[in-house]
């Protein structure tokens, strides 16, 4: 197995010997305790594990841990086995990987098309995993795993590039966040951060992030990151948003925000400690942190134990809290510290240190005396002097400079040693000043240095203690997550999910939790999917009658489920769930080197490959980037081939405007198949959209209507339904301008045809109106 961890951002991929295949994993996040790899080692028990030498700290002592010495190592752990960091440089990867020789590659393609199928197969938007696959085929040439006595002519075989993912998280690819807008980032609107600084647009994670403390928005990110499959950890979530969701406990849940708003960042200031480099504020934040926690213990243990994460609260934060603030509270001065800028201390922590300040205090009136004395030891010239006390440096008698006093030798004062000058002012010692330094020393210095080891040793002792502060973060975030998820379902009239062992999908009155935020009033709809029936949806409609809106709800309400959160609905029950796939927009990207449709081939053929009977496909207007009838060819074999799966396809979303897909019956009768449409009507020349979805199909488009809501000129949309009609009726579509005979006597009998069809006794009827719309017009084309 070769992993890499970048920037939060976890890469693995690795070698099975048994099928002679690899299997990776796209970038995936993980905390620095690495708790993610740790769960991947545990699945995957790997022999050996490759990583760069160049590392960080977290990624060294994880390895410490889980690694062995070497191969003659008697235990079961792995071998960890470093490379140099340049065998992990991501273009060297790349090139690695596109220059391979694998058999399972067709070998009549050309290089271009090497590229394109395997960017098929390897996403290669996952930077960090990229380098540890180039990694991995690197270790494979250098070690020769499985042919080590073959001749050196005969490389590894590689008979497959699998994807792999960890049995408890719901597998979802970076365009499925895209399309359903789970996360988006957006440039900062301040000026002072256009060059760094991204900020969350509208998107899911957005309008659910409500969370008090720095923490819980990065566990919050985190949970969005992976959503679980694991029920016992989802019905926990639910079970304490549940809590917070009752009119009763409204005044808790305002009690634990406001706590969770002082959680600070605990880790840094720690790590500050470590090294003695902690700061005034840093003092202040740890302090607010554990009385806060303290707050939030002592409510935790008031609420009921029955909770799991209240129980858990309640026994991780012990008494060490009050311990920790009771230090701080005893020992550290804020508002002097404040003031200094600085370390301080209260007075009666330190004797020794309260005599220095008493003194320190008093200096003032003491040194007005010993300047007073000196004075009268001076030049009469002199009209007055002072005594200056500056650390470092110690005690000197400062005078005014005299006009007379131009060349340093003039500086000379016989009895006095001159020091410097400094702003129009002579600063000497002083028998009485060397006198002062060594009975009162540098009184300054002295106390900074006593203050800092007492620091010191506050630290010490916080550090020992250090545990039950990583406790507070972890407990603290998940609370923060879970509060802010039942404060949106609470304001928005979000329902507890239910989870069931039947392989079916059931919403009733489903919403779509953004579009909802925009629009006055929402159409809901249901979502029935059941174990042997109605498995493949297949939605057909007008343009904009909210189809798109429809499956992105469907995997929206999903996917919150499957983060343990309420979800916009009256009901839900969801069944067993291992991925969630889509083709709804395309990614374009120049970097990619992909045309549009192979774009969507490639998210549609991650679905047909990876799609399981617990998975959710969405796909939304698959073949319109190509030829009509091989998109509509390549769509009906896609649905094809999940109706021969039986039961086991997964949940198949279909939205077409492909009418021919059901017209021309390219598709069997089967109970597996539902077809639904959304309710529209033609009033007039209007089209009316009521959002509902019913069983049917739709036998129109109306491009018309919704190009002349979209502002189309009404002569364009006119030539439209023209040729649309000539179409459809298989009459040939002649040119407007076409200058030949054919042209002209085409022309001439569509005119003719239209003045029979005219009704002369009809008192409504303006042949003026004819004449300049219609007679004319053709006359001049023809002319």
């Amino acid at each position: 197995m070769s992993i890499l961890w970048h920037t939060g951002q976890l890469g693995a991929a690795y070698y099975d010997l048994g099928d002679c295949s690899i299997h990776f994993m796209p970038d995936a996040p993980d905390s620095e305790s690495l708790k993610l790899l740790q769960r991947i080692i545990d699945q995957v028990q790997p022999q050996s594990i490759l990583t760069s030498a160049k590392q960080d700290q977290n990624m060294s002592d994880f390895l410490r841990r889980v690694g062995s010495d070497g191969p003659d190592d008697t235990d079961r752990r792995p071998e960890i086995v470093l490379f140099p960091n340049l065998d992990f440089g991501l273009e060297v990867s790349k090139q690695r990987i596109l220059s391979g020789h694998f058999p399972f590659m067709p070998s009549h393609l050309t290089e271009t098309e090497r590229i394109l199928y395997l960017s098929s197969v390897i996403p290669f938007d996952s930077p960090t995993m990229v380098r540890a696959l180039g990694g991995l085929l690197k270790f494979l040439e250098r070690r020769r795993i499985g042919v080590e006595l073959e001749d050196l002519t005969v490389g590894v075989p590689i008979l497959a590039f699998k994807k792999f993912s960890l049995t408890h998280i719901v597998n979802m690819d970076k365009d499925t966040y895209c399309v359903l807008q789970i996360f988006k980032t957006e440039v900062h609107p301040s000026v002072y951060k256009l060059a760094s600084g991204l900020k969350e647009g509208f998107s899911l994670y957005g309008i659910m992030n409500r969370c008090r403390s720095r923490w819980g928005e990065k566990l919050m990110r985190l949970w969005f990151m992976r959503p679980t499959r694991n029920l016992k950890e989802l019905n926990t979530r639910l079970d304490v948003i549940q809590f917070f969701m009752l009119a009763r406990n409204y005044e808790v849940v305002q009690t634990l925000q406001d706590c969770l708003r002082n959680i600070k960042n605990v880790p840094l200031i720690l790590k500050r400690m470590t090294v003695s480099h902690s700061k005034v504020n840093d003092w202040q934040a740890l302090y607010k942190t554990v009385y806060s926690a303290v707050g939030i213990r002592d409510t935790c243990r008031s609420l009921s134990q029955s909770i799991e994460l209240f129980a858990r609260v309640a026994h991780a934060f012990t008494n060490d809290l009050n311990y920790i603030a009771s230090l701080i509270s005893k020992v550290v001065d804020f508002e002097e510290s404040l003031t200094e800028n600085r370390f301080t201390v209260k007075p009666g922590i330190d004797p020794a240190i309260d005599e220095k300040k008493r003194k320190l205090m008093g200096l003032s009136d003491f040194l007005t005396e010993v300047a007073r004395k000196e004075l009268d030891n001076l030049d009469s010239r002199i009209p007055t002097c002072c005594v200056i006390y500056i650390p470092l440096i110690g005690f000197l008698l400062s005078i005014p400079r005299l006009p007379t006093m131009v060349d340093k030798s003039d500086f000379e004062i016989e009895g006095l040693d001159f020091m410097f000058l400094s702003e129009d002012r002579l600063h000497y010692r002083s028998a009485r000043t060397k006198e002062l330094d060594a009975m009162l020393g540098d009184l300054h210095c002295e106390i900074r240095d006593h203050e800092t080891l007492i620091m010191h040793q506050l630290q010490a002792k916080i550090l020992e203690k250090s545990q039950v502060l990583y406790e507070v973060i972890e407990y603290a975030g998940q609370l923060d997550v879970l509060l802010a998820m039942a404060v949106m379902a609470r304001e928005n009239g979000y329902c507890r999910p239910k989870f069931t062992q039947r392989n079916s999908i059931h919403i009733k009155d489903g919403r779509h939790p953004l579009m909802e935020l925009c629009t006055r009033t929402f159409v809901p709809n249901n979502v029935d999917s059941l174990e042997e029936n109605s498995r493949i949806k297949i939605l057909t409609g007008p343009n904009s009658c909210g189809k798109s809106v429809y499956l992105k709800q469907v995997g929206l309400i999903v996917f919150m489920a499957m983060v343990g959160s309420y979800v916009p609905a009256t009901e839900a029950e969801i069944g067993p769930l291992d991925g969630i796939y889509t083709r709804i927009h395309s990614r374009e990207s120049v970097s990619l080197g992909l045309s549009t449709f192979m774009i969507d081939l490639n998210q549609v053929a991650s679905a047909v490959n990876s799609a399981t009977k617990n998975s959710l496909v969405l796909i939304d207007e698959f073949g319109k980037g190509t030829n009509t009838v091989d998109g509509l060819s390549l769509l009906a074999a896609v649905v094809r081939h999940w109706m021969k799966m039986g039961p086991s396809s997964p949940h198949v979303y279909v939205s077409t405007n492909f009418h021919s897909l059901v017209q021309l019956k390219l598709l069997p009768d089967s109970p597996l198949v539902q077809h639904l449409t959304l309710e529209t009507y033609q009033d007039g020349e209007e089209l009316v959209f009521f959002y509902q979805l019913k069983e049917g199909v739709a036998t129109a488009s109306h491009a018309a209507n919704i190009a002349a809501l979209a502002g189309m000129p009404a002569k364009v949309i006119k030539r439209g339904v023209e040729v649309s009609e000539l179409f459809r009726s298989g009459k040939p579509i002649q040119r407007i301008d076409d200058p030949t005979k054919e042209g002209k006597l085409e022309r001439c009998k569509t005119l003719v045809e239209k003045f029979l069809a005219l009704d002369l006794q009809d008192p409504s009827l303006d042949l003026q109106e004819f004449m300049s719309q219609e007679v004319l017009p053709a006359a001049a084309a023809i002319l």
